[in-house]
């Protein structure tokens, strides 16, 4: 069997190289991956055009000292708890006897429905005095944990048990097995979510200014706001983006080259359920209780308080739905014209995986790795001084969603044109049809669900978004996150919680897609 479809899958290969691609597809996936530079580009000639002496008495002066030692410890200490929580729910829901654990896998993601302007926004309500470097990691760790979760526990789902079955028959305990055989197969999953919180917590805004702690993206916006886009505030993006480059080369070496996957299909068999005793089982489910209730519980009590103290007057808001209606508009907008722009290139990097396309896919990803605020003051620039009649649109707007939100688009489609047959297309073209309408008509129907997927996720990330909408909205947008952002910031936390209401209620569905999503990849 394997010798028939091994030269089948060769030819198929090949045929997909020899073809050249279209044109179109060529220019437009060229297209994007420059527009994605733009950022880049923007901190590069800022620097360039501010001048070296400039520069320097920008940079070097404490505030800058005290920002960057700010962030450090942040991400110091925050990441590794995120780690240290994230895989200890991810055994204790996928490997051991833990009494409800499924229950518990499904709450341990829900926190990523919670914006973490909405987490601070709970905690402040309840500890007006909250604030500080431990408050921003305390928060933190409840926003961001799940994204180390859902990854481990999709590896630990995956792993070949006969390992740590031969560990065991060499006289091995069990909790050295986990740290000898289990620990290093997790690491790719491990070095991807800590970039994921790590750039989470370059970027966020809204969850630092409510407890009074200092980042560079809230100095980048209080110095754009007191200055308009001055040079400190160019200068504090472009070291911003230079520490979000490092994560991204920091992430790269510590994933390494090792292997992780099997070479044979193995054999089929459930994953080895560790019994917990008695004190191992209260342990774990406190552990995972006090995570459930600091990250869910707390800010739906705290929301359904100011909700049940506001009561239907403060549903009876006319900016409320007015809010509503253009965020679905906006992110939905936002997520078709997103999927729209990654289709040439995924499609490119699946039927013609050649390094120019692989490195025109990469530009992407390099893009989005840069906070919302420094994509935000790129389209500012370059708006007010090469496209004034766009500037403070909603054209750009979908620009800065385009950006920020591309990979999710790319990750989604790929897969989903991948498993899309490509004679299809090559049948659909013999019968006369153009091979962008064969893209069309043929593969993209096939991947509608990858595509579906993609506008999902991409939609999730921009009904939430809060510091590019600040800056870049149009006259008169009201968003459900700035239209909560400005109400909280006159301390009306009764008539800002519809708002948190209807954000959670938005993402709730998107992240349950999100679940699912990790239970088919591990084969469940």
């Amino acid at each position: 069997m394997s010798s028939l479809t091994l030269p089948a899958a060769t030819a198929a290969a090949s045929q997909t190289t020899r073809h050249r691609p279209p044109v179109v597809l060529v220019v437009l996936a060229l297209f994007i991956a420059l527009l994605a530079l733009l950022p880049v580009g923007f901190v590069i000639a800022v620097g360039i055009d501010t001048g070296w002496e400039s520069v320097k008495a920008l940079i070097f002066r404490p505030r800058v000292g005290e920002l960057v030692s700010n962030t450090f410890l942040l991400v110091a200490i925050a990441v590794p708890a995120c780690v240290v929580l994230g895989t200890a729910i991810a055994w204790l829901t996928e490997r051991t006897s833990l009494p409800g654990r499924r229950l518990w896998s499904v709450l341990a993601v829900a926190p990523l429905a919670i914006p973490a302007f909405v987490q601070s926004y709970a905690w402040v309500s309840v500890a007006p005095a909250f604030n500080g470097l431990w408050a921003a990691v305390f928060i933190s760790v409840l926003a961001y944990f799940p994204f180390i979760t859902m990854p481990v526990a999709a590896v630990l789902r995956r792993l070949d048990p006969g390992l740590e079955d031969v560990a065991a028959s060499l006289g091995t305990p069990p909790w050295l097995i986990f740290f000898r055989v289990v620990l290093p197969q997790l690491k790719l999953a491990l070095c991807g979510g800590a970039l994921l919180v790590a750039l989470h917590l370059l970027a966020e805004y809204g969850l630092f200014v409510m407890i009074r702690f200092d980042t560079f993206t809230t100095a980048i916006y209080d110095q754009f706001q007191s200055t308009f886009s001055g040079p400190a505030a160019n200068m504090l993006a472009g070291v911003l983006a230079i520490c979000c480059l490092g994560l991204l080369l920091l992430e790269n070496a510590a994933r390494g080259s090792a292997r992780y996957a099997r070479v044979g299909a193995g054999a089929a068999r459930k994953q080895q359920q560790h019994e917990l005793g008695g004190w191992g089982r209260t342990l774990g489910l406190l552990v995972c209780l006090c995570a459930v209730i600091l990250s869910l519980g707390t800010p739906l009590v705290v929301l359904s308080r100011w909700l049940w103290l506001g009561g239907v007057a403060c549903w009876d808001n006319a900016d409320l739905w007015l809010s509503l209606h253009q965020t679905l508009f906006l992110a939905l907008c936002g997520a078709v014209i997103t999927t729209a722009f990654a289709l040439p290139t995924a499609w490119l990097s699946v039927r013609h995986p050649r390094p120019a396309f692989r490195l025109l896919e990469g530009c992407n990803y390099i893009a989005s790795s840069l906070p919302g605020i420094v994509v935000a003051l790129a389209l500012v620039t370059v708006t007010i001084h090469y496209a004034r009649p766009i500037y403070q649109t909603e054209v750009t707007l979908f620009l800065a969603y385009v950006l920020m939100f591309m990979p999710r688009a790319l990750v989604n489609l790929r897969a989903g044109i991948a498993q899309a047959p490509v004679e299809l297309e090559r049948v659909a073209q013999s019968l006369g049809t153009t091979p962008a309408r064969a893209l069309l008509s043929v593969t993209l129907r096939l991947a509608a669900p990858g595509a579906a997927a993609a506008a999902a996720l991409v939609f999730l990330g921009a009904s939430n978004e809060l510091t590019a909408t600040l800056l870049l909205s149009p006259l008169g947008t009201r968003t459900l996150a700035t239209g909560f952002w400005a109400l909280t910031s006159e301390i009306d936390y009764v008539a800002a919680a519809p708002y948190a209401a209807l954000m959670i209620l938005i993402s709730l569905p998107l992240t349950g897609l999100l679940y699912k999503q990790s239970q088919k990849l591990s084969g469940l």
